[in-house]
């Protein structure tokens, strides 16, 4: 039975699954560090879970809270299946789990992204609530 675990403590395993599933999420973005992945854990705006089968990691899902005057608002981030989990319903499970947790702390909003390309998942979302918005997104990437 998949059940979805809030990771709130570092451990060599749970970085290995994290990276096992980065590269699966994103091409460019590079592996944690054990100190990366303390920080992460750490910060008390993230929510990190991760979908499991019998301690086998299926995805993971983050949430980040913040508070702004309009009040706390949230942003779905890094949702990844891995590819033997996928089309099992684990990325649906880990963004109604985001969804309870958020109302939970008192969430007015929740915002994520997702390329048009990706219809699998845009259809997830809108499958739980998410609508479309008409707004641009825009970036400012620091040159590193």
């Amino acid at each position: 039975m998949i059940r979805i675990r809030k990771v709130s403590e570092q451990t060599e395993k749970d970085l290995l699954e994290i990276n096992n599933l980065i590269p699966q999420l994103s091409q460019s973005a590079k592996l944690l560090t054990k100190a990366e992945f303390t920080s992460l854990l750490n910060a008390e705006s993230t929510h990190l879970y991760f979908a499991e089968d019998n301690e086998q990691v299926l995805g993971m899902l983050s949430l980040v809270t913040f508070q702004i005057p309009t009040g706390l608002r949230g942003w779905v981030e890094d949702v990844v299946v891995g590819t033997k989990a996928r089309g099992k319903g684990v990325g649906k499970l880990l963004v109604m789990h985001a969804l309870k947790e958020a109302q939970k702390m008192g969430v007015l909003t929740i915002d994520l992204t997702s390329r048009p390309s990706r219809d699998v998942a845009n259809r997830l979302y809108q499958s739980v609530g998410f609508s479309a918005r008409v707004t641009n997104v825009y970036r400012f990437k620091h040159v590193r």
